[in-house]
C-alpha cells in the first residue's frame, strides 16, 4: 500500500468528517463502527488515522460516533469468553496526578462480595495504575482463564488493554505523536469487556460526562456512575462535594456525593510514591484525606453495585 493508493473506503469516511464547516458531518453509529473497524484492522494509512482522530478531537466526537467505535472495539476483543463481573472499573488516565487510591477502594468492594474487573492502558510515571497494582501485589491477568481465577480467588481481576484488544492498545502510542488525547481514550473507558451490569466512570474534564452517559445509554449499560474523578480516574475527591450522573436502566439523573474530608490535603503536591498505597492498606501510614478518598470511592462503587440505597447509606457502609 502506498500514499498514492490509499484505501478508498476509509477515505470516504475521512472526507465525510473533514470536508469543512458546510460539507462535513458527524458519522452515525453504523458508519463510525465500520470506520473504526477499518482502523483496528489496519485498513487505513497512519496519516489517515491521525487525521481522522484529530478531526474528531477538534470538533468533539458525538455519542453516535463513540458508540460505533466502542462496538467495533468490542467485536475485536481477544477474550470474548471473559467471566462476568459485577462492576467494570476502567483506568485510562495517562499520568496520575494523585496516587491511585481507587485500587484500595476496589479491594474493599471486592472484599464485600462484588466481583470487580479492572482494565487499563500502560499509563505513565511511577504512580501509574500498574505500579500501584505491583505495590499491592495484585496480579495482572493476560487471559480469560487467568481473569476467571483471579475473580474466583480474590473477587478482583486486572486486564491490560494490550491483552484485551491489541489493535486498540496500539492506538494509544499516538498520544505523544499527536500531542493530545483522542477518542481512543474514551473508547477504552467504555469498553466494559466482561459485560458487567455496573460501570464506574471517572473522567478528567466535566464536559465529557454527558458524552459518556449518552454512550452508556446507547450501548445498553444497565447501571453507571460518571463523574470528574481524581486525576481523571474513577476516584472520588473527598474534600468537596462530588457531582455525578447516575444511569439506571436507561434513566439518567444527577447524584451529589457529600464532602467527607476537611480541606487542606495538597492533592497536586502529594508524594507520588505507590509504596504509600501498601502502607495505607497495612495500617502503617494514614492521613485523613487519602483514607476518605478510599472510603468515599468504595461507597460510590457499593452504591452502584446495589449494596446501598443512597449516598449517605453507602458512605456509612464503606467505613
Amino acid at each position: 500500500m502506498t500514499v498514492a493508493d490509499p484505501p478508498n473506503r476509509f477515505r470516504e469516511f475521512l472526507r465525510t468528517v473533514a470536508r469543512g464547516p458546510s460539507l462535513s458531518r458527524a458519522l452515525d453509529a453504523a458508519e463510525a463502527e465500520e470506520a473504526f473497524g477499518l482502523i483496528l484492522d489496519g485498513q487505513a494509512l497512519p496519516m489517515q488515522v491521525g487525521a481522522f482522530l484529530l478531526v474528531l478531537r477538534q470538533r468533539g466526537e458525538t455519542a453516535d460516533e463513540l458508540t460505533g467505535m466502542v462496538r467495533a472495539a468490542r467485536a475485536r476483543l481477544t477474550m470474548a469468553d471473559l467471566p462476568a463481573a459485577d462492576l467494570d472499573w476502567p483506568s485510562y488516565a495517562d499520568a496520575h496526578r494523585q496516587l491511585p487510591y481507587f485500587l484500595l477502594a476496589a479491594l474493599l468492594v471486592a472484599g464485600a462480595g462484588v466481583r470487580v474487573l479492572l482494565h487499563g492502558g500502560p499509563g505513565a510515571g511511577e504512580a501509574s495504575t500498574r505500579h500501584g497494582l505491583e505495590a499491592l501485589a495484585i496480579p495482572t491477568a493476560h487471559s480469560a482463564g487467568e481473569a476467571a481465577r483471579h475473580l474466583s480467588r480474590a473477587g478482583l481481576a486486572y486486564l491490560p488493554l494490550e491483552s484485551l484488544c491489541p489493535p486498540l492498545a496500539e492506538l494509544f502510542v499516538l498520544k505523544p505523536v499527536l500531542g493530545v488525547r483522542t477518542a481512543v481514550n474514551s473508547v477504552a473507558r467504555a469498553l466494559n469487556p466482561s459485560g458487567a451490569a455496573a460501570q464506574i466512570q471517572g473522567v478528567f474534564h466535566p464536559p465529557y460526562v454527558p458524552l459518556h452517559v449518552a454512550t452508556q445509554r446507547a450501548l445498553g449499560q444497565a447501571r453507571a456512575l460518571t463523574f470528574k474523578g481524581g486525576g481523571g480516574e474513577g476516584q472520588r475527591n473527598p474534600d468537596k462535594p462530588c457531582r455525578s450522573v447516575a444511569l439506571l436502566d436507561g434513566l439518567a439523573g444527577d447524584l451529589v456525593w457529600p464532602q467527607l474530608a476537611v480541606p487542606g490535603w495538597a492533592w497536586r503536591g502529594e508524594t507520588l510514591d505507590v509504596g504509600r498505597l501498601a502502607a495505607l492498606w497495612r495500617g502503617e501510614w494514614s492521613e485523613p484525606a487519602p483514607v476518605a478518598a478510599v472510603i468515599g470511592t468504595a461507597a460510590m462503587a457499593l452504591w452502584l453495585a446495589g449494596r446501598a440505597p443512597d449516598p449517605l447509606s453507602a458512605d456509612r457502609l464503606a467505613v
